[in-house]
């Protein structure tokens, strides 16, 4: 499985956008987070991502072709926040985003740290954090009487 990340600019925002949907409405139509979730954001809001200083935004490519995006933010002490995490649903359950994440890492190998926020109802997203090396902080957000979001970290020394 060839898998490729390749940095995004401007004008990959409307695919960006169109993926970003897809990916995340069944999300959105099982919590019903129409506030918080990304199958709601305007495509303004992606051109807005990709113009962040502290932010990288990534095309996920298998065999050259985009099935979904990462979006990095660089913050204090060398700690990178990913948010989002995106693969198209035809495409998940492969083990791409093993896949991405390790490109990722490799990509900023002078991480300190590593946090991201999931779903926890969301058992499959979170084995996979789990899995990875990331762990629970305890911080919760809940958003609705179906959802809660959990934060994770992975420290390197």
């Amino acid at each position: 499985m060839n898998i490729t990340i390749v940095k995004a600019d401007q004008s990959d925002a409307s695919i960006i956008h169109d993926m970003q949907i897809k990916a995340f409405k069944p999300l959105l139509e099982k919590y019903r987070d129409y506030e918080t979730s990304p199958a709601n954001e305007s495509i303004e809001r992606v051109i807005e991502r990709l113009n962040q200083y502290a932010t990288d935004l990534y095309l996920i490519k298998l065999s050259n072709s985009a099935i979904g995006a990462i979006r990095v933010m660089r913050k204090e002490s060398k700690v990178y926040r990913i948010s989002p995490i995106f693969i198209l649903p035809e495409h998940q359950g492969k083990g791409i985003a093993q896949k991405v994440f390790a490109l990722i890492e490799g990509t900023y190998s002078d991480a300190s740290a590593w946090e991201l926020d999931t779903i926890l109802q969301e058992r499959g997203n979170c084995y996979l954090y789990e899995k990875l090396g990331y762990q629970r902080t305890g911080e919760e957000k809940r958003i609705n009487d179906r959802m809660t979001i959990v934060n994770y970290k992975k420290l390197f020394k």
